[in-house]
């Protein structure tokens, strides 16, 4: 296996795992969760 091949396979992949995250952030069925998520840090106990 050639370094180059290699280092392609690697872009590749961070950039298949970086679309996965990006489409998961953006699915509207966890926009509330993420918006109550967000807000955890400034509830008063």
């Amino acid at each position: 296996m050639d370094i180059t091949l290699l280092r392609i396979a690697t872009t590749v992949v961070g950039f298949v795992c970086f679309l996965g995250i990006v489409l998961w952030v953006w699915d509207r069925k966890k926009t509330k969760r993420f918006d109550e998520a967000a807000q955890l840090p400034f509830l008063d106990e």
